[in-house]
């Protein structure tokens, strides 16, 4: 599988080490099944990139926390199914504004950035929460995906994963 973490957000060290990003695109990607060999970047940017971003894919002013951009429509791998290969897309993250979520929210900017990737991937791979059946099933989906790896990692979280996302 390869995943590419990008920081063009000028924030150094950024907020959540690399590694970690990686780690847990690497573990939701596995545990949905996703085909070993595709291919995924997440990027982190400053307001600026993520404004005109949202302007220009979602016609909406300012800067959100996270935006998704599939490539080859993959889905989640399944029993008796192979999945397919290819690139799956990008996830690209604000971490000023996730920062601003997560002050308000009551807890650490690096589990808004982990909520946020697992967020964005699953948008990649279809997930949607535009109707309330859809939502539910995202974010428990999200949750469940966020806390066993967090719970791997031998860490908890003070996140509010099932919490409602502007991306």
């Amino acid at each position: 599988m390869s995943i590419e973490i990008l920081n063009e957000s000028g924030v150094v060290p950024s907020p959540v080490p690399e590694q970690e990003l990686h780690d847990l695109a690497r573990w939701v990607l596995d545990q949905l099944r996703v085909h070993p060999r595709a291919e995924l970047a997440v990027t982190l940017v400053d307001e600026e990139a993520m404004t005109a971003l949202h302007q220009q894919w979602m016609d909406l002013p300012g800067p959100t926390d996270v935006m998704s951009f599939p490539m080859d429509e993959l889905r989640p791998g399944s029993d008796g199914t192979e999945p397919d290969a290819g690139m799956l897309g990008d996830v690209v993250l604000c971490p000023s504004v996730a920062a601003a979520q997560a002050k308000r929210a009551g807890h650490s900017v690096e589990d808004e950035l982990l909520l946020l990737t697992t967020h964005g991937i699953l948008h990649l791979l279809g997930f949607d929460h535009a109707e309330p059946e859809e939502e539910r099933e995202m974010f428990d989906l999200q949750r469940t995906l966020l806390l066993t790896f967090l719970a791997h990692r031998g860490r908890t979280t003070t996140a509010a994963p099932s919490a409602r996302l502007d991306g």
